[in-house]
């Protein structure tokens, strides 16, 4: 999963390429669920303090990201050192939301039918 965020200081000025480190945790049914997988990521802001991730590709503290059961109303916890270190602070919890089309695809090893589809190809492109 992709995610991106622009790293800001306590006064809120923008952190410029600078070592940031980030926590994501996925948490199952609900804000206080118990976490199914956790990582740690780093990376580098670019000149606007912008830090560009790749949820499933950093290093695994828990759980594994191929067995997550998506099925779940699951919820990302995104923690944050602007140091670069493990001193992690809470920056929210989000609810993972599903779009028409992903529930779709869930169904679609079941179905034949392609006018459905062509339907639904041709209404995402509006």
């Amino acid at each position: 999963m992709n995610y991106q965020a622009v790293v800001r200081n306590t006064t809120g000025q923008i952190v410029p390429n600078s070592h940031v480190n980030f926590k994501f945790s996925i948490l199952a049914n609900s804000i206080n669920g118990n976490v199914v997988y956790s990582e740690t990521d780093s990376t580098t802001t670019d000149q606007f303090g912008l830090a560009i991730l790749k949820i499933g590709t950093g290093i695994v503290q828990s759980g594994s990201f191929a067995t997550i059961d998506w099925s779940q109303q699951d919820f990302l916890k995104v923690e944050f050192d602007p140091s670069g270190g493990n001193n992690f602070v809470v920056m929210g919890i989000n609810q993972l939301m599903s779009v028409p089309y992903s529930l779709y695809s869930q169904q679609s090893g079941s179905s034949g039918n392609d006018a459905s589809i062509k339907t639904l190809f041709y209404l995402s492109l509006k």
